[in-house]
């Protein structure tokens, strides 16, 4: 997964995560990208700074996983919403030579499936009103 959030990142699709990362700071004798990040998921970074020698990577690595987390979202409500295909948003990737994490594509046809089943709930509730 670490490749595929740097990929994302680099070409461009997830830049934008809605929410500001950590002060990352340069020290050439500071740990390498892998150990940051392993800390960054064990939530050891959590309102602090980040030291390492590889500063671009963990951003880059950072701000692909929050906004895979945001873009699913919204790829997600607009599927459901019948403004784009999945197969939109998955070409989105094929077109840069990237490809998506098996768990990563697994979770996000389950949160299409959810958003599905509650608009078609909330359609089903507005038939019973009307008739």
């Amino acid at each position: 997964m670490f490749k595929f959030f740097i990929q994302s990142h680099r070409k461009g699709i997830l830049t934008f995560s809605g929410t500001y990362v950590n002060k990352i700071i340069f020290d050439p004798n500071g740990p390498d990208s892998i150990y940051c990040i392993r800390k960054f998921e064990n939530g050891d970074y959590k309102n602090g700074t980040i030291v390492t020698k590889h500063p671009l990577t963990v951003y880059k690595f950072i701000k692909g996983k929050k906004s895979w987390g945001l873009w699913v979202q919204q790829w997600s409500e607009g599927i459901v919403d019948w403004t784009f295909t999945l197969e939109e948003t998955e070409n989105l990737f094929k077109e840069n030579n990237i490809e998506i994490p098996e768990p990563l594509w697994k979770d996000f046809l389950n949160v299409i499936e959810q958003k599905k089943l509650k608009r078609n709930k909330q359609y089903l509730e507005s038939l019973k009103n009307i008739y």
